[in-house]
């Protein structure tokens, strides 16, 4: 009886797609869909996240030297379980907002450039459910450009959180490390990495969004709702943007955690010019490939965590 009925509605009546956010879809259920993407993809990670930090920094070498599985069991049994979780509080805090404003913006600005280049039929839609590699790119780069403003506060109080677990010291409250902080080093220390960061985060945002269009246009063209695919479309790009982007990382570490690091050509860095130039002097061009390996681990499931909780709760929270 049913299907007779749907017959004689309007074609475009028919084309109700996942990707699509119907006209009366909620801002805040858009926002949590991308709030919630964000706090998993942070926290599941965050031990491995943590040895990349340590990496970066020459901190607990003997134990990573081991492989990251021997150097989790390592520093957990050494320095405790929670060692590894040092910092989870202010990615938690500051993930949610940043990845909520990270994704609406990329929404809000693909539909808006697809609009704009496009003859598409589909086009009028508010959020657009095509895909345009090349667009989802140049959206990318809005949204981490807004996100990142957000993010790199809470993302310097992590990573000094990370080092200072490793140097065993017993300051450990997030208040307390973004008070000492600001009293030794001044506002302006929790933004002296965000052109750095930007710098890094607008080649892996352009990265990961451009190769997370395509590999779904390759794998999964019809655009359903398919959490596998989603996952591993997102495994494959955030792999891609991780490993092409880990020497501006390595930059990004040293500007966030200059304040505690026992180098003095790194601690009298002031920008990207001289931490690259110090790193440089430290170790060649090895120095700009520390974490490789543990940035990539981090970013092929985080990235996919990231897009198929995303598209999960885009389901769940906007089409239903």
């Amino acid at each position: 009886m049913e299907q007779h009925q749907i017959q004689f509605l309007p074609k475009d009546s028919l084309e109700i797609d996942y990707e699509a956010l119907p006209e009366d879809a909620s801002l805040s259920a858009h926002l949590c869909a991308g709030a919630l993407a964000g706090i998993m993809e942070h926290t599941v990670m965050f031990p491995i996240d943590s040895i990349k930090t340590r990496i970066q920094m020459n901190l607990s070498s003997k134990e990573i030297s081991r492989g990251l599985l021997k150097s989790i069991s390592k520093i957990s049994s050494t320095e405790g379980f929670y060692a590894l979780w040092k910092g989870v509080s202010s990615v938690v805090l500051g993930a949610g907002p940043a990845h909520a404003i990270y994704f609406s913006v990329f929404e809000s600005s693909k539909t808006f450039l697809v609009n704009k280049l496009t003859n598409s039929p589909n086009s009028n839609k508010i959020v657009t459910d095509e895909n345009h590699p090349i667009i989802a790119s140049c959206a990318g780069i809005a949204a981490t450009t807004a996100s990142d403003a957000l993010m790199t506060p809470f993302d310097t109080i992590k990573q000094r959180m990370q080092a200072n677990a490793a140097e065993k010291n017993t300051t450990s409250s997030l208040i307390k490390f973004a008070t000492n902080i600001y009293k030794k080093e001044g506002l302006s220390a929790f933004y002296i990495s965000y052109p750095t960061t930007l710098f890094t985060n607008i080649p892996f945002a352009a990265l990961n969004f451009g190769f997370y269009e395509y590999c779904s246009l390759m794998l999964n063209p019809s655009n359903s709702y398919n959490p596998y695919l989603h996952c591993v479309s997102g495994g494959i790009a955030g792999g891609i943007a991780a490993a092409l982007t880990t020497p501006l990382d390595c930059i990004k570490t040293a500007l966030q955690t200059k304040g505690i690091t026992k180098d003095p050509s790194l601690r009298n860095i002031t920008g990207f010019k001289s931490a690259a130039q110090a790193l440089y002097k430290q170790g060649k061009t090895k120095a700009f490939l520390r974490g490789l390996k543990p940035r990539i681990i981090f970013n092929v499931p985080s990235t996919a965590i990231s897009w198929t909780a995303y598209e999960m709760f885009k389901e769940l929270l906007i089409k239903n």
